[in-house]
């Protein structure tokens, strides 16, 4: 059964930090591009950041260069954003995805971020 459970969302105040990570499971995880994507409310859901297959390649939104880094472990099967000097306008509900050419993809439930003083 393949599971992508998020984690690490909560309250922060602006400038603060979080880390978000993504546990994958049920599929061959090295094989899989994984991106990060949010959704504010009323917006559709925008991709944020992506690793390559083996993580040597990192892309991010114009929006949060310089503050969010992705990375992935491919040993323990997570992905992980690291999100610095968090703004009002990052408050979102933050998806982990899977893709990979010919195979599909995949998506976690979502993890709440909220960023207010």
């Amino acid at each position: 059964q393949v599971q992508l459970v998020e984690s690490g969302g909560g309250l922060v105040q602006p400038g603060g930090s979080l880390t978000l990570s993504c546990n994958a499971s049920g599929f061959a995880f090295a094989t899989y591009r994984m991106n990060w994507y949010r959704q504010s409310p009323g917006k559709e859901r925008e991709w944020v950041a992506r690793i390559s297959r083996g993580g040597g390649n990192q892309y991010y939104q114009d929006s949060v260069k310089g503050r969010f880094t992705v990375s992935r472990d491919n040993h323990k099967n997570m992905t992980y954003l690291q999100m610095n000097n968090l703004k009002p306008e990052d408050t979102a509900v933050y998806y982990c995805n899977a893709a990979a050419p010919m195979a599909g993809e995949y998506w976690g439930q979502g993890t709440q971020v909220i960023v207010s003083s």
